[in-house]
């Protein structure tokens, strides 16, 4: 009964633009493409964020194994047109593959393993499908999990059934906990052999920006001011937009950038906010204004140009903010909303050492945008404090790799 059911959701997703309707079949573990010859890692990602985590860790995999092949799978098309741009980028293209992964069906598993046949399998962050471990641990396939984070909640879930947790953790040979207080989570429900060397976010390389395109930019912004809101979410950018009004008054020239964590609700924004838009072709105005910057994997791009950003997600509740670190590793002074659930560690990292500010309001929000421009000194010490923040784990992605190297050898 499942199955059907899933089959219409899945169309259903796809009409709305949720799905590639071209790869439905690999939702259900139909797959044509030939299983490369020599060792298989599957790696199983949720989304952009996980997957952009664990790109060092693929080239440090690469690099170590000659004739190693990973099947990098993800759920989200935003995801899929990441990994088509970053592969190849990184020289990947050729010993790593992207696929949907199957959805939770245990003939669908069952036809993805048969026709993959993995010798070992890593799944990042909370990414728990039942019927996948339970199929893998059958055909003994050793299992990491990577970056492994459990929240509050998810823990007092998970612990209304403690033998089921503890059955499914205990699929896992290794589980490389994100933090301390995430690790002594997973022993707690039953998980064998866990540590916490570190979150592999704060490993995670710069993202990547055009340098033709940078320069064009920066050439045609001069030194007018700038300040980016970045992965900002519905309700947010009316309240960029008073931001902007409020700051214009003291920075003539001012240049707002807004970038919505979803590009295609860009013309609605555009239209909301009488701005021009990037996926129309048009450049930034020549006077005070704003830009929505509705691009798909460009906020590289943003980070290098607007020196002082705004992380979206996090003004209206509940929120649960974007990643930091991201603009923190490029050297910007960054505001957050009180809102941050889903980023807590990062958010405190980055504030306790003076890196982040937390703004209750959009008044707040001006206050910080208007003090970073004036004072351009402030601004960069800011950014250098969370620069050595999101820093502090190199190495990282080279010790996860010799770790999963060590699993395949288990085979």
């Amino acid at each position: 009964m499942a199955a059907p059911i899933l089959r219409r959701l899945l169309r259903r997703r796809a009409a709305r633009g949720k799905e590639d309707p071209a790869r439905l079949t690999e939702r259900e573990g139909i797959d044509a493409t030939p299983r490369p010859a020599g060792k298989l890692l599957w790696m199983h990602a949720a989304s952009v964020g996980e997957t952009i985590s664990i790109l060092p860790v693929l080239a440090a995999l690469i690099a170590r194994s000659a004739d190693l092949h990973i099947l990098l799978t993800t759920g989200t098309l935003t995801s899929a047109t990441l990994l088509a741009e970053r592969l190849p980028a990184m020289g990947l293209s050729g010993r790593v593959s992207h696929r949907f992964a199957p959805l939770d069906v245990p003939s669908w598993v069952r036809r993805f393993l048969d026709h993959w046949r993995p010798d070992a399998a890593c799944f990042v962050e909370t990414e728990l499908w039942p019927n996948q471990l339970h199929a893998c641990r059958k055909r003994r396939i050793p299992l990491f999990l990577l970056n492994a984070r459990l929240s509050e909640r998810s823990y007092t879930s998970w612990r209304r059934a403690p033998a089921f947790a503890r059955y499914l953790l205990q699929s896992f040979q290794h589980v490389q906990a994100r933090t301390p207080l995430d690790a002594e989570r997973f022993r707690g429900l039953g998980a064998q052999q866990v540590d916490n060397p570190g979150d592999l976010k704060l490993a995670a390389p710069d993202l990547p920006a055009d340098p033709a395109e940078l320069d064009r930019l920066r050439r045609l912004l001069g030194d007018r001011p700038v300040w980016l809101a970045a992965s900002t979410h519905p309700g947010e950018e009316a309240l960029i937009a008073t931001v902007h009004h409020r700051l214009v008054a003291e920075h003539h020239d001012l240049l707002t950038l807004i970038v919505p964590r979803h590009p295609e609700r860009g013309a609605s924004i555009a239209a909301d906010l009488s701005a021009p838009s990037r996926s129309t072709g048009d450049d930034p105005p020549a006077g005070p204004g704003m830009w929505i910057a509705d691009t798909l994997g460009e906020l590289g791009l943003w980070f290098r140009l607007a020196r002082v950003v705004f992380v979206g997600r996090s003004l209206i509740a509940p929120g649960g903010g974007q990643n930091p670190l991201e603009p923190a590793r490029l050297f910007c002074a960054i505001a957050t909303g009180p809102h941050t659930g889903n980023f807590l560690d990062h958010v405190a990292m980055l504030r306790e050492a003076g890196g982040l500010a937390e703004v209750a309001d959009a008044e707040a929000l001006a206050q910080f945008v208007s003090r970073m421009l004036k004072d351009p000194v402030q601004r960069d010490a800011m950014a250098q404090r969370a620069v050595n923040v999101a820093r502090a784990h190199g190495g990282l992605a080279d010790r996860t790799a010799d770790r999963l190297l060590n699993l395949l050898r288990q085979d």
